[in-house]
């Protein structure tokens, strides 16, 4: 059964979650709780950190489930 990534957004930042390729390592809401909740929905929020700690923690991921764009401002 193919599952679609869920993509969270704000100003800054879109992340990806590909629920296929997760390993459930739990790396990022072990370390980032805050953003990445495992008892809320939606289980991402980009509004809990800095952009630049999520994309550290993003960039964490193990499996490549979790992957980030940062947004360019339009002129």
């Amino acid at each position: 059964m193919k599952t679609n990534p869920n993509v969270f957004s704000n100003n800054d930042i879109t992340v990806t979650y590909n629920p296929c390729n997760c390993i459930n390592a739990g790396r990022c809401a072990k370390e980032l709780s805050n953003v990445f909740r495992q008892s809320v929905i939606p289980w991402i929020d980009l509004e809990a950190a800095s952009t630049k700690k999520i994309i550290k923690q993003v960039k964490k991921c193990p499996s490549g489930a979790l992957q980030f764009h940062v947004k360019q401002e339009v002129a």
